[in-house]
Order: structure tokens, then sequence, then C-alpha cells
């Protein structure tokens, strides 16, 4: 069981991540829960100048195997979101850090990404998880 873990992100219990850009965020799923969904087949994400919420559902990921909610792992308004994903959704697979971010947020409460956890604590959820 080998997984990819970016270490400029920050990650949510839920598999969502975080990556600080100044005063905004890019957010996206990682590699272990592209894994679990397998072959990604449609991304529903939020409406650009929508306001999501730390830990509430604000996006969903459909695969051959499931539907999945996506959290939000930090609070703020939706500036962008990856419009690549309606055409390729299969990109969540290929490059779950890169080219399949889901969205953008101005960020609200940049302290709520102390809630979040870094590369090493996530890595270690991960393998608590698949025992």
């Amino acid at each position: 069981m080998k997984y990819e873990f970016d270490p400029t992100v920050r990650y949510a219990k839920t598999h969502e991540w975080a990556r600080v850009e100044g005063d905004e965020a890019v957010v996206g799923i990682s590699d272990y829960a592209q894994d679990a969904l397998s072959d990604v087949v449609y991304v529903e994400l939020p409406e650009v100048g929508s306001t999501v919420q730390q830990g509430e559902q604000c996006a969903v990921v459909e695969s051959v195997k499931a539907a999945e909610d996506v959290y939000a792992p930090v609070s703020g308004e939706v500036i962008a979101v990856n419009e690549a994903l309606d055409e390729t959704p299969e990109l969540v697979n290929e490059d779950p850090y890169g080219k399949a971010w889901f969205f953008r947020v101005k960020l609200s409460d940049p302290g709520e990404l102390d809630n979040l956890m870094d590369v090493d604590e996530y890595r270690e959820y991960v393998e608590s998880e698949a025992e």
C-alpha cells in the first residue's frame, strides 16, 4: 500500500487537502481518497461566489463504485473552480495534488489551518485507517 503524500498541503481527516497561497487556499482530495474511490467519473463543485464552512459538505465526487461527499477543509468564499474536471474527471485519479485541484477559496479564518494535519500526521492517520 503506497500512497502519495504532498508535504506542501494540510490534510483533513475526511481526506481533503488545502494548499495555502497567500490569503487563499487551493482545495482537493488526497491520493488515498482517490484510490479508495477508484475510477472517478464526475465531480460536482461548489459555485464561484458561494461560501464554504470548514467541515461542511461542499462538493461531490462520483466514481464507478460510489458517490462521496467532499468536505471543506477550510472556510471562505469560493473564488475559482477547476472547470477542467467537468471534461476530464479522471484527472482526480491521475494527479490529485496538481491538475485535479477542486476549488480555490479566499480564507475567512486562516487559524482553521491549525485544525488540519501536516503530512506526517496524515500519513500516520491513513496507515492507522488502513489496518
